[in-house]
């Protein structure tokens, strides 16, 4: 029984999938969401497909199911979307781009450190936990978290700095790749 309601879903999927897609991204606007919206569509008419399968059109029953999710969506949106006539700036001044050009250098350095030395500078500077609860959460004593924490910003320091030191190359010079 189970088996022929996947069998005859799986058959409704691959005939009609394409022109619920097509319908989708034309009222979403967007493949990705479009490609969502008939997942929603689809995995809700599965949960009923005794009752779709039933229904003089399955392939309408499922595209008002589509409309309906798409309007709940849309609603939603809506209901919580403000718009604004311009984005405000920043009160501080600062450059953006700099801000995350250093976010994403630091990001970069804390991939070179090893794992539990890195676990444990984020614990304690990203997260703000205490030594305690930092070993508490990493299984190991508070003088550990401490060696952790300790080398792990002398290592922070030092690939930062070399980072910094490293020259950047000019785009408008070609690079010289061995032959």
């Amino acid at each position: 029984m189970a088996r022929d309601r996947d069998d005859g879903f799986t058959r409704f999927v691959v005939d009609c999938g394409p022109r619920l897609l097509r319908t989708a991204v034309l009222l979403t606007g967007d493949r990705h969401s479009g490609e969502d919206l008939v997942q929603t569509a689809l995995a809700r008419a599965y949960g009923r497909w005794s009752t779709v399968r039933a229904a003089d059109d399955p392939l309408a029953y499922v595209r008002r199911v589509m409309v309906n999710a798409h309007l709940s969506w849309l609603r939603r949106l809506t209901s919580t979307e403000q718009v604004v006539e311009t984005v405000p700036d920043r009160e501080d001044g600062a450059d953006l781009q700099a801000l995350h050009a250093q976010a994403d250098e630091l990001r970069t350095a804390l991939l070179r450190l090893p794992p539990r030395m890195r676990t444990a500078v984020v614990l304690r500077y990203s997260d703000d936990l205490s030594e305690e609860e930092t070993a508490r959460l990493m299984s190991c004593s508070r003088s550990t978290v401490n060696n952790h924490v300790t080398r792990g910003l002398a290592s922070l320091r030092t690939l930062l700095a070399a980072d910094r030191d490293r020259p950047t190359p000019d785009p408008a010079t070609p690079s010289r790749r061995p032959a």
